[in-house]
């Protein structure tokens, strides 16, 4: 992943429970030219409880008046049936399918697809045994860190690392979970140290609204972005607000795709490109009144002047005080 960033398209639970909605967003996906599109997959039975409230963003979000995370939950769960289904229809459309599990019955599901790349969320980051059970299959992790101070990483990277990772095989996402992000909360210098004291890849899962943070991200160093989006932020559901719209997407991945090429290789030299207005924009040494052959050229008769052509200004010290080799015009290019 080092020379390309991975760019997560995060569907979530914005299909709202319904398939043809799971399929619209992974077409809009392709269009946006993501590398991996990604689902949520849970057993609202598994995942809360049954007087679990909901957040207040989700409250605000859905309007509906019913304060049940549950009920929510339940209207937005996908059968291992539309898992199939999605999987076929990305591999159709030629673009990695990928989901969250949310539960240990979700990640042996999940397993059995042969996906080969995990998502700890930041809400599961304490949760010892599902840590443990996607560190023991020994395929490769994403871990968002929404919610967490560095203590809190570094005891799921303990879990991870005991129970048969190893740290090249763990990429850590700076996260804040509040659905819109305050600008004043993203703290993006977070995710440097997070490389710094961890030693993993790195990258950003962003709720913020709008693409210029997840760009600075990929500017500062992120290797991974994560963006949720959906077809309409109008649609009722949790996630849709924060979520970007399919055109913003695509204006997303196309500035991160610049980005990438203009980090460049960290060497400063003259690039191709620019290599031709070396002349036009440099000087060099002219006359600037007539000279005589002979004459002895000085502070009092030379200039430097465009187009960088002839000999170099820096070579001042070094031609004043010699003779002129011949009669010079004014503006014309000192010869050695």
């Amino acid at each position: 992943m080092s020379n390309h960033t991975l760019i997560i398209a995060e569907a979530g639970v914005n299909h709202n429970g319904s398939l043809d909605i799971a399929k619209q967003l992974i077409d809009a996906a392709v269009d946006a030219g993501v590398d991996i599109i990604k689902f949520q997959t849970f057993k609202a039975d598994k995942l809360v409880s049954k007087d679990a409230k909901k957040a207040e963003y989700q409250k605000k979000n859905i309007g509906d008046g019913d304060d049940s995370q549950y009920q929510m939950l339940k209207k937005l769960e996908l059968s291992d049936a539309d898992h199939q289904e999605l999987v076929a229809y990305c591999h159709q459309k030629g673009i990695r399918f990928w989901s969250t599990a949310f539960d240990l019955e979700s990640i042996d599901f999940l397993h059995s697809l042969g996906l080969g790349l995990w998502k700890i969320p930041s809400g599961e980051i304490t949760n010892y045994p599902f840590i443990k059970k996607i560190a023991l299959l020994h395929e490769p992790v994403i871990m968002s860190t929404g919610m967490c101070n560095e203590e809190d990483i570094r005891n799921a990277m303990e879990v991870l690392l005991k129970n048969g990772l190893t740290k090249e095989q763990i990429t850590i996402l700076h996260c804040n979970t509040q659905y819109p992000t305050p600008m004043k909360d993203v703290n993006l210098k977070a995710m440097l140290t997070i490389k710094q004291d961890f030693g993993t890849i790195v990258g950003y899962s962003d709720h913020t609204q709008g693409i210029e943070v997840p760009i600075a991200a990929v500017a500062l160093g992120a290797q991974v972005i994560e963006k949720h989006f959906t077809l309409d932020r109008n649609m009722v559901g949790p996630d849709h607000r924060a979520s970007l719209e399919p055109q913003e997407l695509k204006a997303m991945v196309k500035a991160i795709r610049n980005i990438e090429q203009a980090l460049g290789t960290g060497i400063k030299q003259v690039s191709d490109s620019e290599r031709a207005n070396i002349a036009v924009a440099r000087k060099s040494i002219v006359a600037s009144t007539f000279i005589k052959k002979g004459e002895t050229l000085s502070d009092d008769n030379l200039a430097v002047k465009r187009p960088g052509t002839g000999i170099t200004p820096m070579r001042w010290e070094e031609i004043v005080g010699t003779k002129a080799i011949k009669d010079y015009q004014p503006d014309e290019q000192i010869q050695l």
